[in-house]
């Protein structure tokens, strides 16, 4: 029979999330029942609720950074036992045989892969994300949470993490090259600590000097302002690799004006216009635009492991369900520094 679980929802685009109950799907061979400890909210948790990506189904409970304890297996389990420290990300679910799901770059999967929350299950259910009590995921979606980290402070490395991991590891970042990261908040202060870790060369472009102490603190090697005219001149040519964590509000003809030969911006924030540069800027400098999803299972688990070996962690803010939709509107106006995390066991 199926698990009915308390949960955090949105019943529609304009009204506040509130207390729910929804069914998990019963546990299948290859299946893990994980009691939800700890889950983080992400941006894209409150542009899918409030409708501003499209149309969905309510209702709808979201969060893509889960962190919690095996509670039970299926018959055939082999990767997981009862008790383990695990994590969930923003893909619960892909094909798996398609050339992509083989080099565990299931975020690719060419057939389509199932998103954690608002996607179609295996039962053909919308999927319910990490509001909630607990969760069942195939064994193949569910990441190991090493012991030396602090499970409160995990959840955000599932997607934020990740979602910077893998463009740095993708385009070689390390000693000898010199990354940018676009924004100082829950993606590029987890960025910054990264692409330290890494041996690259950091600098943090902001649009104030506001998180200049934190970004040096977290292992900026520079942090400059963008809304100083001047900084596009001195920083012309500069960069190998930059990340772009942001969605809105910027020229992209100005960051493709930082690059060096051969250097790459990678887009990680969703633009909601078009993207437009000048094409002579990239000819001119063999110089690159690309995109980044989060990052497939090989990789996320990669991530953990290395912010265990170099004890990195997101600055978090732990809150009780009864917060989540003060902290929505926190979000919004960039009042938290860096991620918000609920303490599910407040939905019981």
């Amino acid at each position: 029979m199926p698990t009915t679980v308390n949960a955090y929802g949105a019943v529609s685009a304009t009204d506040p999330l509130e207390p729910l109950t929804i069914e998990r799907r019963d546990l299948g061979p290859h299946d893990v029942l994980i009691t939800i400890d700890y889950a983080g909210i992400c941006h894209s948790d409150i542009h899918t609720v409030r409708g501003e990506w499209g149309q969905i189904d309510y209702p709808q409970v979201v969060g893509h950074e889960i962190v919690g304890h095996v509670a039970a297996i299926g018959s055939e389990v082999t990767t997981h036992q009862v008790g383990d420290r695990v994590g969930v990300g923003c893909e619960s679910g892909s094909c798996g045989e398609c050339e992509q799901c083989a080099k565990g770059e299931e975020v690719y999967c060419l057939r389509g892969n199932i998103q954690t929350y608002g996607g179609v299950d295996v039962d053909g259910t919308i999927t319910q994300g990490g509001y909630s009590q607990a969760t069942v995921v195939h064994e193949r979606f569910v990441l190991r949470v090493p012991e030396s980290l602090p499970i409160e402070q995990v959840a955000p490395l599932l997607c934020a993490g990740v979602t910077l991991f893998s463009p740095l590891r993708h385009w070689n970042a390390g000693p000898g090259t010199k990354v940018a990261i676009i924004g100082m908040g829950g993606l590029g202060h987890v960025g910054v600590k990264l692409a330290h870790a890494l041996g690259a060369e950091v600098t943090v472009l902001s649009r104030t000097l506001a998180k200049q102490e934190d970004g040096l603190r977290f292992g900026a090697d520079h942090y400059y302002a963008t809304s100083v005219p001047e900084t596009f001149q001195k920083l012309d040519s500069e960069f190998d690799l930059i990340l772009s964590t942001v969605s809105d509000g910027i020229d992209y003809n100005d960051y493709v004006g930082l690059l060096a030969v051969n250097g790459t911006l990678v887009l990680l924030g969703a633009p909601t216009e078009p993207v437009q540069v000048d094409a002579m800027a990239l000819l001119a400098h063999r110089r690159s635009i690309a995109g980044s999803a989060n990052g497939g299972i090989k990789v996320t688990q990669e991530m953990l492991d290395f912010c265990a070996e170099h004890h990195i962690l997101p600055e978090t803010e732990l809150i009780g369900a009864d917060q989540i939709n003060e902290a929505y509107e926190r979000v919004v106006s960039s009042d938290v520094r860096y991620r918000f995390v609920i303490d599910t066991s407040t939905l019981a």
